[in-house]
Parts: C-alpha cells; structure tokens; sequence
C-alpha cells in the first residue's frame, strides 16, 4: 500500500471517529452541579494528580479550598508552593503528621475530626468550586473517621462545589459514590529499590 492510500485511509477512519464522538456528545448534558471524584490505590501520584486539578481549576478562576489529612507536620512543595501566592487557595492542613509518628490514636482521631469539621465548612459554604481532601482516605483506613459521616458530609455539600478524595484504601461506599474513581497502580517505585523520597518528585 503507497503512503498516498495509507493516508487517505486514515483520514477515512479519522472522520468516522470524528463523527461517532459528535453524536455521543450530543446525547450527553452538562453535570450541573459539582463532581466527587476519588484518586486511590496503591502507586504513586494520587496527591499529585490532585494538586494538578487544582492548577486546573485556578487557571478558571474557580475558587478552591485544601484540607491535608495526615501529612499536616510534613513540609511538602504543594504548601510551599502556596504559601507564595497569599489567598490563592485557602489551605489548612490539621492532621499531626504519620500515624506511625504520633503513636497516639486518640491524638490521631481528634485531628482527624477537626480537619473534617473544616472540611464541611468548607463543602457546605457555596464559596469553593473545588475542595481537596488530601489523604483523607487513610483517615477513614485507620478509623478515625466514619464512612456514614463522610458520606453525609458529602452529599450535604453545596451543589457548585466538586471535591477530590486522596489516598490509598479508599472505603468501597465512597467509591461507589463517586462520579469518578482512578485506582493509582503501582509498577516500580524508588522506595523499593532503598532510594529515599526525593524532595519535588515525593513531596
């Protein structure tokens, strides 16, 4: 077959992919209202792909607002970054760091509940097109949070607003919530082979 008839080959198979996305965009509607979507599993870059909507979202203009569970004592470049562009997005993070650190469950469960009381402040006020709750799944792993809670907390929350989820282990229940869920899967990572995390790739 000569160049000329592969191309024209493929401009034929083009078009008629060209014509079935158009139909099947025509049959589809706007949400109307704010997505939940879940970034888990156990490969890296659930934070990052969340921390990549975010960029996304403020190049819009949306208003977003972070709660980072567990790496609250944990220096990362995504707060870093932040903290240069005040009122940017308003960011806390409450959790006290690595359960494997504190070795307290009740400190655990307390910073957990606090950071989640902010979170539906955040959800349910209306001022935020999006919300990240980063590492809240390992939260709700470790059972310092309730599922049914978190639940609630979600469907309660203001309809413009969309939230990410981070974090491993993700509750099948949220899961089955979500309009969208993205399973991390691991192939490689340094950590296995003893390289320790690097700062701006890992955090």
């Amino acid at each position: 077959m000569s160049d000329q008839d592969k191309d024209a080959r493929h401009r034929e198979k083009m078009r008629a992919v060209q014509a079935e996305h158009r139909s099947r965009l025509k049959s589809m509607e706007q949400a109307g209202r704010g997505l939940l979507l879940v970034y888990s599993g156990n490969g890296k870059g659930k934070s990052t792909s969340a921390f990549g909507t975010v960029i996304r979202a403020l190049g819009w203009g949306h208003s977003v607002a972070v709660v980072q569970y567990i790496k609250g004592t944990w220096k990362t470049g995504e707060r870093e970054f932040f903290k240069r562009f005040e009122g940017l997005v308003d960011w806390h993070s409450m959790g006290e760091g690595f359960t494997w650190d504190t070795q307290d469950r009740q400190r655990d469960i307390a910073a957990a509940k606090a950071a989640w009381a902010q979170s539906r402040a955040y959800l349910e006020s209306g001022d935020y097109d999006l919300v990240v709750l980063d590492e809240i799944n390992i939260a709700l792993r470790y059972d310092q949070l309730e599922a049914a809670e978190v639940l609630e907390g979600l469907k309660a929350r203001h309809p413009r607003t969309s939230v990410i989820l981070t974090g491993r282990d993700a509750k099948p229940e949220i899961m089955e919530a979500a309009d969208l869920v993205t399973e991390m899967g691991q192939v490689r990572h340094p950590f296995e082979q003893g390289i320790k995390a690097k700062q701006g790739i890992d955090f």
